[in-house]
Parts: C-alpha cells; sequence; structure tokens
C-alpha cells in the first residue's frame, strides 16, 4: 500500500491495483506499524481493496488480483487504437498558443498521396478491433481531398477487416460547407473544434483576418448539428492568460452552446507554443485555481439538471472509479506514445505522439520514427526508449508515489521542457498537474453527496461503456 496526505488531516491508501481508502491519522499509524488490532469491519475492506494481505492468502485471492490489474490494463494493450493523419499544416488562423507552425502554403506543407495511402494501409497493421482515425493540421478541411480520399481508401479495406473505426476531424470548421456534411454523415465522421470561451475571448485567443474566428465557427457548428447530427460536434478549450479571469463566463457559453462537454485544458509547452510562454504562460497554482472555480461551476449545472461534463475531470475519476482504464495516451504507464497513439505527419514521417511531432517542428526530431513507406528498425529504437523512460517502477519520483497506479512518467513532456526524455520527473509540468489533479479529485470524493457521487461514477465510464469517446 502507498499512502498520501491530499488535504489538511486526510490521507488516502492505494493499492498496486488501483483500489483506495480514506484512512485517518490514527489508522495509517497502526498499518504504518504493522498493527494487529484494527476494527474487524475495517480490516475486511482493506483485505478486499488489497491494502492489506493475510497470513492466510489463497489462489483465489491471487487470481481476483490478477484479474483486478488485468481488467485496468485491457484498453491499453489491445495494440495502437488512435491513429492521427496531419494531411496539411495549413491553416488560416493566427493563434497564440499554437503548437505548430502554420502556413497558407500547401507546397512543402502537405502530405503526398503516396504517403497518405500508405498510412492508410499502415492503420491495420494494429491488432486492435477498434480504431479512431483522427485528422489533424494545420487545418485539414483545407484539404478536404485528401481527407476524402483517406477515408474512403480506409472504409475499402475495412470492408474486409471488419474493424469498429471511428473518424475525427480537428478543424475550426472555417472550411465546411454543406456537401462536406453530407458526406461526413454517410461515412459517421465526427468534428472536433475550439472555443475558447465567450466570442470576444475566443476572438482575442483565436484571431483570423477577418476578426470573426468565433462568429464563423458557430456558424459551421449550427450547419453540422443540422445536416450531421446534434451531437457531431464536441469542442475544446486552452487556458491562456487572459482565460483565468473567467472561468465561469467560458463554461456557461458552452452550457448556452449546447454542448455536453468541456474539456478545461491547460496552455501547452510544446513546439511553437512554448515561445509565447512569457506573454501567455502561468503557474500550476493560477491553473489550477482556475480549473477548481470552473469545475465547480460544471457541477452547479448539473445540479440544476444540464447534464455537461468536464473531460478531464472525468479522465480522473475514471482512474479512481472504474475498473476498466478509459487509455487516455498521457496518463499511461508506460507512456502510450508510440504504442496506444501514432501519428502519420504531411511530412512523410511517423512519431509517437501529437506532441512529438510538434517537438520536430520546432527543430527537435530526436523522437521522430521511420519514414511512413521506410523500414520499421527506427520504431523500436524510440519506443524502447520512450518506454523506459516512462516505467514507474523504475523512475526515481514514481516509485514510491501513492498514485503510482493511476499515472506514469511523460517522456515527451520531459524532453519538451528539459531537452531529455530522462529529466527527473518531479521537476515536469506533467507530474506537478496531475498531483495537483489528483488531490483535488479525492478531496472532492471525500466531501461529496450522493448526487455529486452518482455523477462522478457516471463521468467514470470509459468510451465504450459510456458511449461517448474520451480522446486524447
Amino acid at each position: 500500500m502507498r499512502a498520501r496526505r491530499f488535504a489538511p488531516l486526510k490521507y488516502v491508501g492505494i493499492s498496486t491495483t488501483g483500489d483506495w481508502e480514506f484512512l485517518n491519522e490514527q489508522t495509517l499509524a497502526m498499518l504504518e506499524a504493522q498493527h494487529a488490532e484494527l476494527p474487524i469491519d475495517l480490516t475486511a475492506r482493506l483485505l478486499s481493496k488489497f491494502l492489506i494481505e493475510s497470513p492466510h492468502q489463497g489462489n483465489g485471492t491471487v487470481l481476483l488480483k490478477k484479474a483486478r490489474l488485468g481488467a485496468k490494463r485491457a484498453t491499453v494493450q489491445s495494440g495502437t487504437t488512435l491513429h492521427i493523419i496531419v494531411p496539411t499544416l495549413q491553416c488560416a488562423h493566427s493563434c497564440q498558443y499554437c503548437q505548430v507552425s502554420r502556413s497558407l502554403e500547401s507546397v512543402g506543407h502537405t502530405m503526398s498521396t503516396e504517403d497518405l495511402d500508405a498510412a492508410c494501409d499502415l492503420i491495420f497493421d494494429s491488432p486492435s478491433r477498434t480504431l479512431t482515425v483522427e485528422f489533424q493540421g494545420g487545418d485539414p478541411l483545407l484539404r478536404f481531398d485528401l481527407v476524402e480520399r483517406a477515408i474512403l481508401r480506409i472504409q475499402q479495406r475495412n470492408a474486409v477487416e471488419q474493424r469498429a473505426i471511428r473518424f475525427v476531424i480537428a478543424s475550426t470548421l472555417h472550411q465546411l460547407t454543406s456537401d462536406m456534411c453530407v458526406f461526413f454523415k454517410a461515412h459517421n465522421v465526427y468534428l472536433s473544434t475550439s472555443i475558447d470561451g465567450p466570442a470576444w475571448l475566443h476572438n482575442k485567443n483565436r484571431p483570423i483576418r477577418e476578426k470573426d474566428s468565433y462568429e464563423r465557427t458557430w456558424s459551421s457548428i449550427d450547419l453540422a448539428r443540422r445536416l450531421i447530427s446534434a451531437d457531431s460536434v464536441s469542442a475544446l478549450m486552452t487556458t491562456t492568460r487572459l482565460s483565468l479571469q473567467y472561468p465561469h463566463e467560458i463554461v456557461d457559453e458552452y452550457v448556452r452552446l449546447g454542448f455536453r462537454e468541456i474539456f478545461i485544458r491547460p496552455l501547452s509547452s510544446y513546439g511553437f507554443a512554448k515561445r509565447n510562454q512569457a506573454k501567455l504562460g502561468y503557474s500550476i497554482d493560477d491553473f489550477m485555481a482556475f480549473y477548481d472555480t470552473a469545475l465547480e461551476r460544471v457541477l452547479w449545472w448539473n445540479a440544476r439538471g444540464v447534464e455537461i461534463r468536464e473531460v478531464y475531470a472525468a479522465i480522473i475519476v475514471n482512474k479512481l472509479l472504474s475498473t476498466f482504464d478509459a487509455g487516455f495516451v498521457d496518463l499511461q504507464s508506460p507512456t502510450g506514445a508510440g504504442v496506444g497513439v501514432l501519428v502519420y505527419n504531411y511530412d512523410g514521417y511517423i512519431y509517437p505522439s501529437d506532441e512529438a511531432r510538434m517537438l520536430a517542428e520546432t527543430g527537435d526530431q530526436s523522437l521522430r520514427m521511420r519514414a511512413i513507406r521506410g523500414p520499421a528498425d527506427k520504431d523500436v529504437h524510440v519506443v524502447t526508449q520512450l518506454r523506459k523512460a516512462s516505467e514507474p517502477d523504475s523512475v526515481d519520483g514514481c516509485q514510491t508515489c501513492a498514485y503510482h497506479a493511476y499515472c506514469g512518467p511523460n517522456p515527451v513532456d520531459a524532453q519538451a521542457q528539459h531537452g531529455s526524455m530522462f529529466a527527473p520527473v518531479r521537476s515536469t509540468e506533467h507530474c506537478a498537474r496531475h498531483l495537483r489533479l489528483f488531490d483535488g479529485m479525492f478531496e472532492r470524493l471525500s466531501t461529496a453527496s450522493e448526487d455529486q457521487l452518482d455523477l462522478f461514477h457516471s463521468w467514470a465510464q470509459p468510451a465504450f461503456m459510456r458511449g461517448r469517446v474520451c480522446e486524447k
């Protein structure tokens, strides 16, 4: 058992299976002293959660513990499930926090049809029976011809393969047309876009030359909802320094627009976004204060009958409350980069994650894998190094961490911040942020009403049980 104080005078004990129990100081002291005089009901609970072991432990307990561990890893050991295709780097936006260099030019910034076709075929090398194919950029709708070609090729191959495939397009949606919507509806394509809050805040964070970024995005969302389906578009936001002052307004805007989810995301330190940290950045304390207030507002709306889920909280409670892990790539251990996700980039190369290809845009190609049409030799080296740098059982700072069962080092984050996958894990933003997120959620669970507990349990269900997908 590993124990952690998550709030003043509040402790939680966590087993290797991820089962947990709230503890007080007296009980914790007795456990640490291996005292035998625990109350019978508490002893039974601790035994059932593998927090303590019985000297008379039988094979049944061993098999049950093995099954619990297997269930936790079932959704992350089935092969690469998320495949990201970047057909172009073209984009008309000038977002202040953009992680990749954008371009208005097609030449040199667009995937060749040969690489695109090869990428579509490589997707089926994964043994996973469930695949998500996501198109990113740039803005992939600026090259709808390539998106259309890829979807048709994948579906043609899948007529034989018979996989469960979900298509997602991450876009500003400004190029969306009625004809595209007809195609997307016919091929079960979902759309993902960005809404940073009220119009004035969105337009400030995500400017375009015409100065009506929000209006054009909303118009396209409305078009997609009418021509594809009411739930065909999801949205997410990025927190800038300016956003910190408006947590209620941002959540309220998502409610007003009819979204049932909001992802309160911190500013990225990857790629070109890192250059704007001095202007847009903030501390972990600042983000957590903003996040906690925004999450409270989400809970406030739910208490009044408005169904809206905060995705980051859902990721955390999935780790704490569900038997089955949802497979969120950034919290897999060892890392899901190069294993749970692969990126087929416009430059003709494969990367182990979206963040890794963003590093390459600023000159750090240390995580670049093979050419899309090349031999797989380099893949093994990159993935081996990523796994070595992300194994919590062997990384200082993770070995004794109470949240060992839920988290792990993020070597891509370490590479972005410190220039090394093997940087001290406690020095990374990834570690600092998630320690706070897990602490905060245990604090909420310790004081939650029955209604809030029911809500958190509903959020905790992974995609195949909930009917929705929790993207990376």
